[in-house]
This record gives C-alpha cells, structure tokens and sequence, in this order.
C-alpha cells in the first residue's frame, strides 16, 4: 500500500508529478508493445489476455486516476487518454477491460463519502480491478434499471441480471448500478466472489472477442453499508464522468486506427507486390498505394489530436468542479471537444481498418494475419454510443450554443 501523500503547490512537486505521468505514459507504450503480441492470435482463438492483463497490474496504470490526497498520481486526462490509445493499439480487448475501472474513479469523487473513497481506492492503490455491471436487457429505452438494492430485517440485499459486464475475467470486485427504494440511482460495490454473484461468459460479439464481457447474476447478495454508494443528483447537474468515458472509448478507437495504419504500413514495405498498372517495381512507389496511406496516416493523427485536444480542455475544466465552482457551462464545453473526438476516432478507426485492404490486395486477407479484427473491433467497439448523436451535440452547440444534454454519453 502506498502512503497517502497531501497535494502541495511547491514548483518541485509539479515538477515530480510531471515526470511520474511522463513515465506511466512511457510505461504504457512500452507494455503495449509487448501486449501487441499475439494479439491476433488471441483473438482467433478467443484466448484471454489474462498474463497481459497481470503485467498491467504489476504495473501500477490502475491507479492512474487515484486521487493524490488517497495516496494515487491522478494523472492528468491528456496522460490518461494516452495511455489508453497506446494500450488500445495494443489490444483494445484488454484495454475496455480497464476502462469502467477507471471511470469508477470519478465516481466515486463525485458521489462516494469521504470513507467510501479511501476505502475503494485503498483497494485499487493494492492493485484490485473493479469493473462494471450497469447494462440491462429489457425495457423500452436503453438504460432503464431493474435491479434493486432493499433492505430489510435480513440486512441489505441486491437482486437483478447485468449484460455486457466489460472485464468479468479479470476482475476483483463488480460496481452495479442499481435502485433503492426510494428509487434513487446507486452504486452496490462487492467482491466477485460475494456469495449469490454469479458469472456467465456469455459474449459472442462479432469483435472485442476478448473483452470478458459477461453476465451478472445477482440472487439475494448480502451488502454492508459501505458498499452502497448512491448517485445523489445524477442526471441533474452536468458532471465530467460522462467526457471520461467517451474520452477513453475515443482513445481506444484511435488506438484501434493506429494499430491498422501500422499493419498496413508493415505490409506495404516488406509484403505487398506492385500491380502491373503501376509500372513500378515496388507496392510502396505506386502512388495510389502512397496516396491511400497518406490518406489514413492524416485519418489517424487527426484522430489523435482531437483526443488530446479534448483531454487537455478537461484537464482546464474539471479541477473547478471538483473544488464545487460554477462549472456548467465549462463541462458542457468539455462535452462538446469529447464528442467531436469521438466522432473523429470512430470515422479513423473505421475508415483505416477498411482501407488497409488497398494496400496489400488479396493476399492481406489471409486467414492467418488475422487483419480483419481491426475493423471488427472497432466496429463491435463503437456501437457503444450512436455517433450520429455526437454530431447532433455538436452542430447544435456550434450553431446555437446550447449545451449538451445531462447523461453519461456526454
């Protein structure tokens, strides 16, 4: 357990916090490129990455978001976003693993009481994974919550089904949202191995075969006290945990792009043949092969930028809702450069992981190069949220300098 360190403004602690980012970022390039391999492999096979996922631990990027006064480096969100575009290139299966890990940060800065957070991010500063149990089938709208925490002469008691819980392999404990009986939003905290929690793997999607995106059963689990956070004024004030969350999806996304722009660049150099038309003897001097990776390149490092771009906006922004200053206005903001970062990253991903194939013709499409998981990957990834909806946020703000709606998608 680290020690809790207090957050001073001395020039020579900037300076330290500063370089403890730079090398969680370095760290997380340098992992991600032992990550990347067999990535291709695992994902045809539907192996987990779970030696991976333990080299992400024993790293310590899991506390990346921990705030200072608990003992945590709290990086900044433009290192964050980093270090999740560079793990994402990686394997973007492992890393929307980590990612509602990460969002619980936020959370529980928001909402937990000052013994919630120390208790939960002394568990994450130990090294423990706590991902997500939110979605449900069911309903008429997406979002709506049957499971229920109650209590009663037996104690406190959770009962409900959660579909698509991103990490179930990988994790420690589950955060699931729920309803009390007051019908108020909560967050029920709890080991995976609390009795009446049951796992089913279940996922079958098309692409992020390897996410461990499985069921939760939740039958009568008993809760203490503690572990019952609820989300007082959800839904009605704009807070930054919804920019988060799409920040981090964004960074996948163009670590998705990055990934494809570098297998294609690979195999134009060392693999791909010259077609006759272009009268060269080399794939690479065909100036519709160079076109067509200046065109991607361009895709993804723009991509890229707006990532950062809006990653450095919230680093501006959310310090003074943090401190309880009048922010909506600025968190709106902030919403806004997400989305059109997320709009970017999807189209990248997207786009890339289709153009590819004009580099390296049928021979790219061999079986065992396996390079068709980029597109399902991003496309399987980006279903999360509509981006048609980001552009609507977008243009709407720009044209009539309305703010986004309050929901975690923004």
């Amino acid at each position: 357990m680290q020690e809790a360190v207090t957050k001073v403004t001395d020039p020579t602690d900037s300076r330290a916090a500063g370089s403890r980012a730079c090398s969680m970022v370095e760290t997380a390039a340098e992992l991600g490129r032992r990550i990347a391999t067999g990535a291709a492999e695992r994902d045809v096979n539907r192996t987990y990455p779970v030696e991976q996922y333990r080299a992400v631990q024993a790293s310590g990027l899991l506390t990346m978001r921990v705030p200072v006064e608990f003992g945590g480096p709290e990086l900044p969100f433009l290192d964050t976003g980093r270090i999740f575009f560079h793990l994402g290139e990686a394997d973007p299966n492992l890393t929307q693993a980590l990612l509602p890990h990460v969002c619980l940060m936020e959370k529980l800065r928001i909402y937990a009481t000052h013994d919630q957070q120390k208790h939960f991010f002394e568990q994450v500063l130990d090294g423990r994974l706590i991902t997500n149990a939110t979605a449900e089938l069911g309903g008429k709208v997406v979002g709506q919550i049957a499971t229920r925490v109650t209590r009663s002469g037996n104690g406190i008691r959770l009962n409900g089904r959660k579909y698509y819980c991103t990490g179930s392999a990988f994790a420690d404990s589950f955060y699931i949202l729920c309803l009390n009986e007051d019908g108020l939003r909560c967050l029920a905290i709890v080991p995976k191995d609390r009795p009446g929690l049951r796992i089913d793997d279940d996922w079958d999607g098309m692409g992020q075969r390897t996410t461990s995106s499985g069921t939760v059963t939740l039958d009568d689990v008993e809760l203490d006290e503690h572990e019952v956070v609820t989300l007082n004024g959800a839904g009605l004030r704009h807070t930054h945990e919804g920019a988060l969350a799409q920040l981090l999806h964004s960074a996948i996304d163009g670590g998705i792009a990055n990934a494809a722009l570098n297998d294609a660049l690979d195999f134009g150099r060392n693999r791909a043949r010259a077609v006759p038309e272009a009268g060269v003897a080399r794939a690479g001097d065909d100036p519709y092969v160079q076109q067509t990776i200046g065109e991607m390149v361009v895709l993804v490092h723009g991509a890229q930028a707006l990532i950062d771009r809006a990653a450095s906006i919230m680093d501006k922004i959310v310090p003074a809702f943090l401190r309880n200053e009048p922010s909506d206005r600025h968190l709106g903001e902030a919403s806004v450069a997400v989305a059109e970062a997320k709009m970017a990253s999807e189209h990248a991903a997207l786009r890339v992981g289709e153009m590819m194939y004009r580099i390296g013709g049928a021979s790219a499409t061999s079986r065992a190069l396996n390079f068709d998981r980029h597109w399902r990957n991003a496309r399987t990834h980006t279903t999360h949220d509509p981006v048609v909806y980001k552009a609507k946020v977008v243009g709407d703000f720009y044209l009539n300098r309305r703010l986004p709606p309050i929901s975690t998608k923004y």
